[in-house]
């Protein structure tokens, strides 16, 4: 299983969640995306589509079989690009409160708003304080503040434009519907996948579940709810 963490995050947020006992017979993968997390800050900022081939190539360049991937949040989009271009590599997808409409574009949407200039000399820091006052009371914020210090502000603009350029056509529902492979999306309820969202994928028939009292880290908010689910997609794809 490949976890795909989301914009400004890092392999990090599955730490503890890739421990729960449900998913204790799962071989799992989880990488940190160029510019992220423990990853170099690559010399000029990767698209979220070239990102997505430098993930299949990474896999290939290990030798891995098809693999179920499980995005969040800029994480889905991510997974989606990947399954578009690559279905080879995949034997389902699990988006986690993946980006489908413009309401999803909270961290992306402030910095899209903002220059490089401006990201770079103010609303990066500005944004890592917000996300650390959060953390104080919330352990999905706590976790968040620490991989947004690792992460490379030219990579974080440039990847915040695209989610809400891709957010706004509303488009990715419709994507993720026509994905002939086997996909499930988690939507954190009430405080992560917004209810236009949520209205995209009932029009798409996308299956989707929602995951319940959660924000926008549903595995972080609700880890028994989101790996029984998980488990029972994975266990539904193998073979009896």
């Amino acid at each position: 299983m490949l976890f795909v963490h989301g914009l400004g995050e890092s392999g990090l947020c599955f730490e503890a969640f890739g421990l729960r006992p449900e998913l204790s017979e799962l071989r799992l993968l989880v990488p940190d995306l160029p510019g992220y997390g423990r990853s170099a800050w690559p010399p000029s900022p990767l698209s979220l589509t070239e990102t997505a081939e430098h993930l299949a190539g990474w896999l290939l360049q290990r030798g891995e079989g098809r693999v179920v991937v499980t995005g969040h949040s800029m994480g889905g989009v991510v997974a989606q690009l990947l399954a578009r271009t690559h279905p080879a590599l995949l034997a389902g997808l699990i988006d986690i409160d993946g980006n489908l409409a413009l309401d999803d574009c909270s961290f992306s949407g402030k910095a899209a708003r903002l220059t490089l200039a401006e990201l770079e000399s103010r609303g990066i820091d500005e944004l890592r304080t917000a996300v650390h006052a959060a953390g104080l009371d919330d352990p999905a914020h706590r976790g968040y503040a620490a991989s947004l210090r690792l992460a490379d502000p030219l990579t974080f603009h440039r990847h915040s434009q695209e989610l809400v350029e891709l957010s706004s056509a509303e488009t990715l529902a419709g994507e993720l519907a026509a994905l002939e492979l086997p996909k499930l999306y988690l939507a954190g309820v009430p405080g992560g996948a917004s209810a236009r969202s949520r209205e995209l994928l009932d029009r798409e028939g996308v299956p989707w579940r929602a995951i319940s009292p959660s924000g926008h880290w549903p595995f972080i908010d609700r880890p028994a709810d989101v790996a029984r689910e998980i488990a029972a997609f994975v266990g539904a794809l193998t073979p009896r």
